[in-house]
């Protein structure tokens, strides 16, 4: 048995753990950089689009 420090090795333990949830939520609820200029682009095309509909007044 490796003899070293408890501490060192229950933090990293603690480190990992919280990596791995982090990786799983980011799986789950990122996106891409691309996906969202994407949406952006398209947001702004409809958002032209409506506002070349209004009437003036």
């Amino acid at each position: 048995m490796k003899a070293g420090n408890l501490s060192k090795a229950r933090k990293e333990r603690t480190r990992l753990d919280k990596r791995a949830i982090g990786d799983a939520n980011a799986m789950k609820f990122g996106r891409t950089k691309a996906q969202k200029q994407a949406d952006m682009k398209a947001q702004l095309a409809a958002r032209t689009k409506l506002d070349g509909h209004k009437l003036d007044e």
